[in-house]
């Protein structure tokens, strides 16, 4: 199929009339008769019900009465929940892999998302904890204290008690929208704890509904590979998982990053909008700041001549003033301002996947080995404040070099190093560059090591939940080997079509 073809065959955005939806109901029933979608599904019923385990689940969760009543809180239900979980991330890795030749093709990637999203719609948060602060911070607005400037332990009770320990002591990072946004929640789950957390799944899911329908179109306006995008993008486990099963307020930034993308790419002339919503963006999540440098150089071509670079910085600086002041605009309306300055240290006061991370907690724990337990700290900060500093100076020299041609490979190779320089670094953080690599066009290296990373990312989540499972190391491990061999089957198969092709 052509490009044209694939063009034609991303439906359109249209009024749900009754014909509309039969062709839906279509869509969906080609996606079912897909035995490695139903594959996909038994997974992610099974990862809903290993979920149902002391690990994830705070002690005043509505789930322990059930749990205690049939038996379900001892120590072999613990290790069957985490067997539950290793086997559906394996199986849904291995239904990600047998769906890459027909995606988009033959079958609808929106329909398959939305397949194996149904079960996690009413689970817990998934191998998180994020979305029961969002809920807190939402509670403390609620009572009318900022939680910027005021911990969620400020107020214990039911809120604070499903927060883990090591976050109700600090302020909250995230943007004012964001918090406002929890805060909605809060009073729509009727301040009930539980149902409020369960309520952050909306923002999230609105996120990835924006992800699954503009970035295809946005692939195919770059003329880039539609189905890559598609499949690797649009219906990533670790879309899934993090996205809609933990309900990250990240779902909603990049989805209105590549709204914002896309719309400017329409009709380059109005970069303004792009901008505007980048700014919205940035309001839910900080990072998406980064966005309005390359939506003002979309669609004007590249030219060495005084006039043109004046042009692209002009409108550059124009695009960011309008980010930052949409953004400005916002803290300002919602009364919250900008405390979230005081929390930029928050994400790094644990040791997380980040290198520079793991590099300064391995140097801490030889120095306290020593006896020089002050100078760890000092070298592991230390470390932490150069990543921020060498990925700014990358993000600089790709945007002279890269973005004045390429401004959407800018942002996601820009996100990439922003991400695994940064302090602090979390699966969901290289979705932010992760899910634009496509548009990049990409090696076939890079594509496999793409793909390598997200199976290592979801085989450390399940080996992480047997961890705090205190079901040992085994099951994780052994779910981690087997992720490589299907990894290594794919690979090998990819090569072969490849050849052929």
């Amino acid at each position: 199929m052509g490009e044209a073809d694939q063009v034609a065959a991303v439906p359109r955005l249209r009024w749900p009339t009754r014909k509309v939806l039969a062709g839906y109901g279509a869509d969906l029933a080609t996606a079912w008769r897909v035995p490695a979608v139903k594959r996909g599904l038994l997974a992610t019923l099974l990862l809903f019900v290993g979920s149902l385990t002391p690990a994830y689940l705070p002690q005043n969760s509505p789930w322990w009465e059930p749990i205690r009543s049939l038996g379900w809180d001892t120590w072999p239900a613990k290790v069957i929940g985490t067997a539950l979980v290793v086997t559906a991330v394996v199986l849904l890795v291995d239904a990600w892999f047998r769906l890459r030749p027909g995606l988009y093709l033959d079958f609808k990637h929106w329909a398959v998302g939305l397949i194996w999203s149904l079960p996690l719609l009413l689970a817990p948060p998934i191998f998180s904890h994020d979305a029961y602060s969002y809920a807190a911070q939402g509670w403390l607005l609620h009572n009318g204290l900022n939680p910027y400037d005021t911990p969620i332990s400020v107020l214990p009770g039911a809120f604070a008690d499903q927060v883990a320990w090591v976050w109700r002591y600090t302020p909250a990072p995230y943007g004012p929208l964001s918090l406002q946004i929890s805060h909605l929640m809060v009073i729509a789950g009727g301040l009930n704890p539980y149902f409020s957390t369960l309520l952050m799944r909306i923002p999230a899911l609105i996120g990835v509904a924006l992800i699954v329908y503009f970035l295809p179109r946005l692939a195919s306006r770059l003329g880039t590979d539609v189905q890559l995008a598609a499949w690797f993008s649009t219906i990533n486990p670790l879309l899934i998982i993090d996205l809609v099963g933990g309900m990250h307020n990240d779902a909603l930034m990049i989805g209105l990053i590549i709204t914002a993308l896309y719309l400017t790419h329409r009709r380059p002339g109005q970069f303004w909008l792009g901008a505007i919503i980048v700014g919205v963006a940035a309001a839910v999540k900080q990072p998406a700041l980064l966005a309005a440098f390359p939506v003002a150089l979309i669609g004007l071509p590249w030219q060495w001549n005084t006039q043109h670079v004046l042009n692209k910085v002009a409108r550059a600086a124009l695009s960011s003033v309008i980010a930052v002041g949409t953004f400005v605009v916002i803290s300002v309306a919602t009364g919250l301002d900008f405390g979230w300055m005081n929390a930029i240290d928050v994400p790094g006061r644990v040791v997380t996947l980040a290198p520079l991370s793991l590099l300064g907690e391995g140097v801490r724990l030889l120095c306290v080995a020593a006896g020089r337990p002050a100078l760890g700290s000092q070298i592991a900060g230390g470390l932490l404040v150069a990543g921020v500093a060498a990925s700014a100076v990358i993000v600089a020299y790709l945007a002279v070099t890269v973005a004045r041609r390429r401004p959407v490979t800018f942002l996601s190779w820009g996100y990439l190093v922003v991400a695994l320089l940064g302090p602090a670094l979390h699966s969901w953080y290289l979705l932010w560059g992760g899910l634009l690599l496509p548009l990049t066009k990409p090696t076939e290296r890079v594509q496999t090591v793409a793909v390598v990373v997200t199976s290592v990312l979801l085989g450390y989540g399940a080996g992480n939940l047997a961890w705090r499972n205190d079901t040992g190391i085994a099951l994780g491990l052994a779910g981690l080997a087997l992720i490589t061999t299907l990894l290594v089957r794919h690979v090998d198969e990819h090569r072969t079509r490849g050849a052929r092709g």
